[in-house]
């Protein structure tokens, strides 16, 4: 399978295997031969075929070039294609987990209530990082939280986050759509969401 289309920076990066695919795309765990450094690159077929899917891409991106904890994913490069004009494909680089927290559960009968207290810990401290920056991730759930064998965790996947702006009025409409409906949050279910009361992850 041939990983890369036609970028000059791939060269940098050398592909191990395919570790995550879906109708975004497709993610691969790679080395990055000049540092060593293993890392995750996720390549994301026909970015502006659909704008909806285009623009969540673009946020994404935006919002996680701009949160920097360590308690969330950090975007480490995106690859630039040769043709600024002319290009179909993108490619992010990100920093590389294990596996995620969905996956921890299911398989771990062995999580103990230590386990419990610092994962939990772990993701009251980046919530509230990301909501001090008036950012909410709208689509919090085990499988959008990455997580490593010592049991460091980073949330990811922000696709359907929003941006409140200091300046919005003090009671907001966003859409209630939020992809497991399972963990959705209640206020989400309303649509109707208030400067004071948060909504919640």
């Amino acid at each position: 399978m041939e990983f890369f289309t036609e970028y000059g920076e791939a060269s940098q990066y050398q592909i191990e295997e395919i570790i995550g695919q879906g109708s975004f795309g497709v993610v691969a765990a790679a080395v990055d031969t000049q540092t060593g450094e293993r890392v995750a690159i996720k390549k994301i077929h026909d970015m502006f075929e659909h704008a909806p899917d285009g623009t969540r891409i673009l946020r994404e991106i935006k919002l996680l070039r701009l949160l920097r904890h360590p308690n969330i994913v950090g975007v480490k490069h995106i690859l630039l294609p040769p043709a600024r004009r002319e290009f179909r494909d993108i490619y992010v680089v990100f920093e590389l987990m294990e596996s995620d927290l969905q996956k921890v559960i299911q398989v771990n009968e062995n999580l103990t209530a230590g386990h419990h207290r610092y994962f939990l810990y772990q993701l009251l401290h980046a919530l509230k990082y990301i909501h001090a920056a008036n950012v909410f991730h709208r689509d919090l759930k085990p499988s959008n939280i990455l997580a490593n064998s010592n049991c460091k965790l980073k949330i990811c996947d922000f696709g359907l986050a929003r941006a409140l702006r200091d300046d919005a009025p003090l009671a907001i409409f966003w859409t209630d759509y939020v992809a497991t409906r399972w963990y959705r949050a209640p206020e989400l279910c309303g649509s109707f969401f208030s400067k004071v009361i948060h909504p919640c992850n």
